[in-house]
């Protein structure tokens, strides 16, 4: 009988070891995980990355590995969106096989070494990826820097496209003032002490996006949070780091952890979990952190008391009981299931709470919206990421839902976009083309929706 060698497992990112800027020791485990990879293709549908790696084997010479130049291993890399789906749903020799593969995370050793030799993944301005600073800037340009990224505005969507790398089609978050943060100060919701969760106290990590660009997601789950008794601070020390980490600047992203889990770790101390608006930070928050600073102990600490916004509305529900209120949505919701979210191996917590919802039509997608992060917005992969997200904009249109949600805000809006496309360039090649986009114009967080049943959205 066969045995089972263990769930996956990741081990520490080695990045203060001096053989992982080694660009020798580098290029012979590129080497030997593509061999690998190009033997076992199993991943050729996720990404751009394993079509190009495929190709550019198939096309060389010796039709192996060996007959690919090195200088073409930048290709795959760049087409990396750090998802980590290889790793969590199709690679059979990730640890604690002796292969030893991780491919997101040798894909970010690569970037790492890029990021140290003034490279990057894309032509794209590196201020895309300092959303700290760019929502500071909004309190005072959020009029101006909308105006500018509308997508009907060709002439600035030209320069922007020219100047910053941001392809001229692509959606672009609004910037919003005042922030989350600010507008949860001013009007925090009172607190249903007679609730069953009466006495849980939550600091909600505004996250970048929902500070900044939505606060409707935060005030959607400060609302739902305070209507089931549970009293909430809203905390945003800094940005989790992903965008960073998309750039391989990890040095950035550790000092940040560190920084942030001491300032979370004062909550903690106080009784309050930790719970993100997005998954991406959640993840940070819970698995990349403890593998970038494994001997920092509140960056452990705060790891085991961090949790995704609808994992935490499933425990209430599981463990205590909602508060009464909840009413039915009109009309279905086509729900995709984030690769960030999934990459914290905690279930579709998601479609898990909006089962919550009496009589809730859910249809769920677990497969790539082809966004990748700030990735799906430049001008080098745009389109890349559109073609990655066509099947799930296509199973999105054609589900005819109210609604499409994503708990990534990017991924959802990426999915309309192509829903939008398709709708417009082959209407008759998708049944109910307009009905099956949201009426709305707008993609939601599966939070938003919740409120609303729970008659307290917008």
């Amino acid at each position: 009988m066969a045995v089972d060698p263990g769930a996956p497992t990741r081990h520490p990112v080695a990045w203060r070891d001096p053989e992982f800027f080694d660009s020798t020791a580098l290029d012979a485990e590129m080497r030997r995980v593509f061999d690998i990879c190009h033997g076992c293709r199993r991943c050729f549908s996720l990404c751009d990355s394993f079509p190009r790696l495929f190709d550019l084997v198939d096309e060389s010479k010796s039709g192996e590995v060996d007959g690919v130049s090195s200088a073409d291993f930048e290709s795959v890399v760049n087409a990396c969106t750090l998802c980590d789906m290889c790793f969590m749903t199709k690679c059979p020799y990730t640890p604690p096989h002796e292969w030893n593969i991780d491919f997101p995370h040798l894909m970010l050793r690569y970037r790492a070494n890029q990021h140290r030799n003034g490279r990057a993944p894309t032509t794209a301005s590196p201020r895309l990826a300092e959303t700290d600073k760019n929502g500071r800037a909004a309190r005072f340009l959020a009029p101006l820097m909308n105006w500018g990224a509308r997508r009907e505005n060709r002439l600035s969507r030209f320069f922007m496209e020219k100047l910053a790398g941001i392809h001229r089609a692509a959606r672009l978050p609004q910037y919003r003032n005042p922030t989350f943060l600010r507008r949860a100060r001013k009007n925090a919701p009172a607190v249903n002490r007679a609730a069953p969760a009466a006495g849980r106290k939550v600091a909600l990590y505004a996250t970048c996006f929902a500070n900044y660009n939505s606060p409707e997601i935060g005030e959607a789950a400060l609302a739902i949070l305070a209507h089931n008794g549970v009293d909430c601070e809203v905390v945003y020390p800094r940005c989790c780091g992903m965008p960073q980490l998309e750039q391989g600047d990890i040095a950035r992203v550790a000092e940040n952890a560190k920084k942030t889990a001491a300032e979370l770790g004062n909550w903690i101390d106080k009784g309050y979990d930790v719970v993100a608006l997005v998954p991406s930070c959640a993840l940070m928050l819970k698995l990349e952190w403890p593998l970038l600073v494994p001997d920092d102990a509140a960056v452990t600490r705060l790891a085991a008391h961090s949790f995704d916004i609808t994992e935490y509305i499933v425990a209430i529900a599981r463990d205590e009981g909602l508060a009464d209120g909840i009413g039915a949505l009109d009309g279905g919701v086509t729900l995709h299931m984030a690769c960030h979210a999934r990459a914290q191996n905690i279930g579709n917590k998601a479609a898990d709470m909006l089962k919550l919802v009496p009589g809730a039509e859910i249809e769920v997608i677990e497969r790539c919206s082809g966004h990748g992060g700030s990735i799906g917005v430049t001008r080098d992969f745009h389109e890349t990421a559109l073609k990655v997200g066509k099947p799930t904009a296509r199973r999105a249109l054609e589900a005819g839902s109210r609604f499409v949600a994503s708990e990534c805000p990017l991924a959802a809006s990426h999915i309309v976009a192509g829903m939008e496309r398709l709708a417009a360039v082959a209407p008759d090649a998708t049944p109910d083309a307009a009905k099956g986009l949201p009426n709305s114009g707008r993609a939601y967080h599966p939070i938003e929706l919740f409120a609303k049943a729970y008659g307290l959205g917008k």
